[in-house]
């Protein structure tokens, strides 16, 4: 069976160069940079591309130890290094507890509580699932049915043992591992912006990848104004412009990561249940929240609920919004929306729910 693994065209493009951290990324929809003092610097981290802007007088060594900080978590967090802590606990599903970092019980305890709030649709013991498909790599393939059953006994997240106590974790069955890309870049995030607001700066914008998280307003008092992803383009276009202050606005869609085989997309966002693809009828998912963080867990779990249960979730949260495209371009927007999110494309329409 012929087989075609399609990777965003950034993600590309990283793969053939050395990417220097001189390099200025502009976010779709920012405004043009105005005589307000900043400075910058970009990088490859957690498998994706790191943007950090910082207004006010430059500071080398915050930059530095922002970039030690995330390369510090993906060591501690990544799945794909082999002496990480989380590679650790899978090692040992079945056998032991793992002494872990209070950082990783952190992110392993915010990603348990998204768990049980989407009733396991979100689940960060997805791994050997994700395993099968390794959709974004050039291994990614179709896995059979019979490989699928034997692995979705295995995604239970109510079955992992914590005790913060003693900073142990461990997973009951062999074969079970924990995957917290889900949520990983918003909780670096939300730690990057506490770095920054401890240092006294009051203006900043932080991109992960995608995931984007600004501190305070612009110095001239005005939001940040970030661009939402056109789902339909893969060359970063946008469909509309949402103003933000200390807020995140974190995106998932179908577009991000996926496998073609035989003329049929297969998209990243696996459901625990049936062992696939996600069937939803969304195209892409927009969340802005506080926390970086809630941005990643909601994202995901908007996208798998579909329109109208993900939206009634998002309402029954407070300080948390959503934009939800579906295929026939039409955007849903939260009530408190309202005021932020301007439509930029006219072939897209904001739509009551």
């Amino acid at each position: 069976m012929k087989k075609r693994v399609l990777i965003p065209a950034l993600i590309f493009l990283i793969a053939l160069v050395v990417f220097p951290l001189a390099i200025v990324l502009s976010l779709p929809g920012e405004d043009p940079e105005s005589s307000n003092v900043y400075s910058e610097k970009s990088g490859f981290l957690l498998g994706t591309v790191i943007r950090l802007k910082i207004y006010g007088s430059e500071d080398p060594e915050l930059f530095n130890d922002i970039f030690k900080q995330i390369s510090e978590y993906e060591s501690l967090l990544s799945v794909n290094i082999e002496d990480s802590q989380v590679a650790a606990v899978n090692r040992a599903a079945g056998l032991e507890s793992v002494n872990v970092d209070s950082r990783v019980m952190d992110v392993v305890l915010q990603g348990l509580e998204y768990s049980k709030l989407s009733e396991g649709r979100f689940d960060i013991t997805i791994g050997p699932l994700v395993d099968l498909w390794h959709i974004g790599h050039e291994d990614a393939r179709i896995p059979e049915e019979a490989e699928i059953e034997s692995v979705l006994p295995l995604i239970d997240y109510t079955s992992v043992l914590v005790d913060p106590g003693s900073e142990m974790i461990s997973l009951p069955e062999p074969g079970m591992s924990m995957d917290l890309g889900g949520i990983a870049k918003g909780y670096i995030a939300d730690r990057i912006s506490e770095m920054l607001i401890k240092a006294g700066r009051e203006s900043a914008l932080i991109n992960l990848g995608g995931n984007v998280l600004v501190v305070g307003s612009k110095p001239d008092g005005t939001p940040f104004r970030i661009g939402v992803q056109n789902p339909d383009s893969d060359r970063g276009e946008y469909l509309g412009i949402v103003s933000v202050e200390s807020k995140s606005v974190v995106s998932s869609g179908a577009y991000e990561r996926f496998l073609e085989v035989d003329g049929k997309t297969y998209h990243h966002i696996l459901d625990p249940f049936t062992g696939y693809p996600v069937e939803t009828d969304i195209d892409q998912v927009t969340i802005i929240s506080e926390r970086s963080v809630d941005g990643d867990g909601l994202s995901t779990t908007v996208f798998t609920l579909g329109r109208d249960k993900g939206m009634a979730l998002i309402e029954s949260i407070e300080g948390v919004d959503a934009i939800l495209i579906t295929a026939d371009k039409k955007v849903f927007l939260s009530e408190g929306l309202s005021d932020s999110f301007s439509l930029t494309d006219s072939r897209f329409t904001v739509t009551p729910l």
